[in-house]
């Protein structure tokens, strides 16, 4: 569960990633983002990218990759705890260069490299998701952030079925990210659920 705010929880900080099957026991290498770059990161750099909910973890693998992905392959959610709350930095939206970064869609060299330079001045950095404007990413260098985090837990997610006829998949332009449960015309029968979410640039690599 996401830990709740003081006084109704520890208010800890938990950072959630979902990866498939095979790749769960390396997480935390960033391997893919140091193989092909990612939106904060350029090649050659061990970006991991998480997101400080799940429900946000697993819509950013639905867009970037595709809601096949998940209807297809056995997942792994793998969450941890953050050991020092003063290592987090927060980059706010405002405090991004160009806007545009955050709307889903390809990256540069100059959203990369500003990327770059955050995550070499700082062990976490919270950015806004490009899939939610309401939610947050994490994201840190695999090897300076080793040991700064723990309670490590992962589960297997078995895979999501997509292909329900009382399914209705409504993919926008926009920004948000989620679902909801929408109730149907007088004259509807089966209630239907709507998922909405941002349309990824074709290639689009960001969630690696």
């Amino acid at each position: 569960m996401t830990p709740l705010p003081p006084p109704l929880g520890t208010g800890e900080l938990r950072f959630w990633r979902l990866d498939q099957e095979r790749h769960a026991t390396s997480w935390d290498t960033g391997e893919g983002s140091y193989r092909v770059g990612g939106r904060w990161n350029s090649r050659g750099v061990r970006a991991v990218y998480t997101s400080v909910d799940p429900s946000t973890a697993i819509m950013e693998v639905a867009v970037h990759k595709g809601f096949k992905v998940l209807d297809t392959s056995p997942h792994v959610l793998t969450s941890a705890r953050i050991l020092d709350m003063s290592t987090v930095h927060v980059v706010h939206a405002e405090d991004i260069p160009n806007a545009n970064w955050l709307i889903p869609g390809s990256h540069g060299p100059g959203q990369q490299a500003f990327g770059n330079q955050l995550l070499q001045d700082h062990l976490f950095c919270l950015v806004p998701s490009t899939v939610s404007r309401h939610s947050w990413n994490l994201i840190f260098d695999a090897d300076q952030a080793a040991g700064h985090f723990d309670d490590v837990k992962q589960e297997r997610r078995r895979a999501l079925s997509l292909q329900k006829p009382s399914t209705t998949l409504v993919v926008l332009d926009g920004v948000i990210g989620g679902s909801c449960s929408c109730r149907p015309p007088s004259n509807a029968t089966p209630p239907q659920t709507t998922v909405f979410a941002s349309r990824p640039a074709q290639g689009d690599r960001s969630w690696l």
